[in-house]
This record gives structure tokens, sequence and C-alpha cells, in this order.
């Protein structure tokens, strides 16, 4: 039996109408109001595509990021980070 694949799932179907609603009427009663937000975390959930690239940098560059490598995170994303924080930088210079 072959599934209709032009009916959307019935969850799609009730966020595409709660964003078709105006703010004032979504019925947001039974979702508590959240005032303490010290424990949030900022762009926990976000995940930029990777890609896989060779790249050769100096070694004492490498040596550094190793050294510095903390928390479970990989020099690799140490050097992502380093270069992020470039672009908007040089982003925002601009």
């Amino acid at each position: 039996m072959k599934k209709n694949i032009t009916e959307l799932p019935s969850d799609v179907q009730q966020i595409r109408a709660l964003e078709a609603l105006p703010d004032d009427q979504i019925d947001t009663t039974d979702s508590p109001e959240i005032l303490d937000w010290s424990d949030a975390r900022r762009g926990v959930f976000y995940q930029p595509v990777k890609q896989q690239i060779t790249l050769r940098l100096d070694a004492d560059i490498i040596a550094w990021f190793k050294a510095q490598a903390r928390g479970g995170r990989g020099y690799q994303t140490d050097i992502n980070g380093a270069l992020r924080e470039h672009v908007q930088r040089t982003a925002r210079s601009t």
C-alpha cells in the first residue's frame, strides 16, 4: 500500500495553522511563563552545515589551538570559532 505523500502530518498542519494566526489569537495558557533565564544557553540547537576540506596551517598555530582545547571540544572547533569571530568582526567593519 502506497502512502499518500500529498497529505501533511497532523503536527505540520497544526504548526502551519498556528503560523497563520495573529499572536493575540494563540492560546498559551497551558504554557508556563518562564521568568528565570539564568540557565539559558544561546545557540544550543543551531548547528550550521559543516564542509570537510583540507587546509594547510602553520604548525605553531595548530599546536597552540591543540594546547588551548578545553571542555571536551576539539581544536578544530576552536579554529572554526576563531575564523567565525574574524568573519563577523570583518563584516561589521565594512
